[in-house]
């Protein structure tokens, strides 16, 4: 059997190995966190530092195969695995592209892939010469992740909130729909792509709030939005999970916002709504299996469970029942033993063919279901 290891053992690793269940396979979890939740589900869990090279060497050197549940990891130590013939999902050149915002819009840039206008900064003094590209948001080149990471800048008047280290200065646009496209890419390079979902943001947490799936949009506009992801993944010429989000302008234009080279939020409704989840299809992808059918069982929606305000510590949840006795809904709690204001904590899956439906399950869920601290 193979051994395949997973950098991080957060929520994503934790629904990765439930998916591993199905498969004859050895897992590893690299975590510096014991209590962390995808820890127990491991057969093996090593304690260390996923940022640092000595961890991440010494884990991977012995394993088949080593994928991620998030970009912040030690990309050097992946570089020399790789070398070495360990398999890497996504491929070290594709996550040193990712992993930085600048260089992933320098990609766009170079691969003609439609994206907002933007300019590279060095510290937030230099906002003040491009008073031309604002009003903007000032994306952090490295570190950002759930939100953080992000700062609007209207006019250069607040520019003093902008990051002091490099980051990307990218014009605002007029948003009608935010998308994201999931594609699988097997070792053969073989492609396929979940149906568009769209995405609803909260404006204060910057958090996805709820999704649905499939968007409700035009046939040629799904067509220029495969298209414009498929661009993405061709150019970054790996295998592996890819989420590409996407602005739909008020003007019907599509340009690219971010990629993340992994599973994604925006995926964890295909547990219930597709017939091959983005998790499972990883494994398939990673163990060398046939793709798996991307269809669509049901439409569906997600909503996410967050720390409420002023609640720190243990975790309490209030409400769960009511959420139960609700009719095709699905949750799932992701074990993590701190709540914070804002923290993801798990999701709901909503299943229905009434979109409105859908939309009014998610809104409900969110009154229903609270996270407070014990």
């Amino acid at each position: 059997m193979k051994k395949v290891g997973i950098l991080g053992g957060g929520q994503l690793g934790r629904m990765l190995l439930q998916a591993a269940a199905n498969y004859p396979v050895i897992t590893y979890i690299l975590e510096n966190d014991t209590h962390c939740p995808a820890g127990h589900l491991a057969h093996h869990f090593i304690k260390g530092d996923f940022k640092k090279y000595d961890d991440v060497y010494q884990f991977g050197k012995d394993l088949d195969a080593v994928t991620i549940e998030i970009e912040s990891v030690n990309i050097d130590a992946l570089e020399q695995l790789e070398k070495e013939g360990v398999k890497i999902y996504p491929t070290v050149s594709s996550l040193r592209i990712i992993k930085n915002k600048i260089r992933q819009k320098e990609f766009y840039k170079e691969h003609d892939i439609p994206t907002s206008s933007f300019v590279v900064t060095q510290n937030k003094h230099e906002i003040h010469g491009h008073a031309h590209i604002l009003p903007a948001v000032h994306k952090i080149g490295e570190g950002g992740y759930d939100g953080k990471g992000v700062i609007p800048i209207l006019t250069a008047a607040d520019s003093n909130g902008g990051f002091d280290e490099p980051a990307v200065l990218e014009k605002r646009v007029e948003i009608d729909k935010e998308i994201s496209m999931i594609i699988a890419v097997s070792n053969k390079g073989e492609k396929v792509f979940y149906p568009p979902v769209e995405m609803v943001f909260d404006p204060v947490l910057n958090l996805l709030d709820y999704q649905i799936s499939p968007a409700n949009l035009d046939k040629k506009l799904i067509w220029k939005i495969e298209a414009v992801a498929m661009a993405v993944v061709n150019n970054l010429n790996s295998s592996g999970i890819f989420a590409v989000e996407l602005f739909i302008e008020k003007n019907g234009n599509v340009l690219v916002n971010e990629t993340a080279p992994r599973v994604h939020n925006s995926g964890h409704h295909t547990i219930e709504a597709n017939y091959s989840s983005q998790f499972d299809m990883l494994w398939r992808i990673i163990l060398d299996y046939p793709l798996g059918s991307t269809r669509h069982i049901c439409p569906a929606s997600i909503v996410n469970i967050i720390g409420s305000e002023g609640s720190e510590g243990t975790p309490l949840y209030d409400g769960i029942d009511k959420v139960l006795a609700l009719d095709n809904v699905f949750l799932h709690i992701y074990g993590k033993h701190i709540t914070k204001p804002g923290k993801k904590m798990g999701h709901a899956t909503i299943l229905s063919n009434d979109p409105q439906e859908l939309i009014h399950t998610a809104k409900k869920i969110k009154t229903l279901l609270k996270v407070t601290a014990l």
